[in-house]
């Protein structure tokens, strides 16, 4: 069936209308800009690639010189080379002080710093950063999220500030 434009507004009734809002919606990139350290291999695949664990460095946007690691599983085989094979929703963090800390701005209390598409459509993988005043440390949660229904898979971690730099908070 050719894709026309009715098509687009009669979107129930045209399956290659839903075809491709699939693609676009799967090829907006992710937020998250993050850079491969390293990977293990777990489960050998005859097709496509291997099952594995990746390690991503992410450095945080408003942060200077904290860097938050995450491992997490990346399917393999023929949906994982198509790119349709829904990961794991589990994940581990560990942030780091990697240089002097800075604030370029006023940090929220708490806000989403990283997202990265984990499924097709669902499921995201979400790092969030909090502010704990009274101790002036950074706290980072990881977890994953589907639209339909959440995920109870977290990972948490925390970067203490030297007392002489207080975290300017809004």
């Amino acid at each position: 069936m050719p894709l026309s434009s009715a098509c687009f507004f009669r979107a129930s009734r045209c399956p290659s209308a839903w075809l491709a809002i699939l693609v676009l919606a799967w090829s907006v990139p992710a937020v998250a800009d993050a850079q491969v350290v390293g990977e293990v291999d777990t489960v050998f695949k005859l097709i496509g690639p291997d099952h594995k664990i990746v390690v991503e460095a992410y450095d945080d946007p408003k942060v200077g010189g904290v860097t938050c690691y995450v491992s997490r599983a990346r399917t393999g085989g023929i949906k994982g080379a198509l790119g349709v094979a829904e990961d794991k929703a589990e994940a581990s963090i560990a942030c780091r002080q990697v240089g002097p800390i800075s604030f370029a701005q006023p940090l929220r209390a708490q806000e989403e710093v990283f997202s990265e598409r984990m499924s097709l459509l669902f499921k995201k993988l979400r790092i969030v950063r909090m502010v704990d005043r009274p101790r002036n440390t950074l706290v980072y949660l990881t977890y994953s999220e589907r639209v339909i229904e959440g995920s109870p898979q977290n990972s948490v971690t925390a970067v203490p500030v030297d007392r002489s730099t207080p975290i300017p908070v809004r």
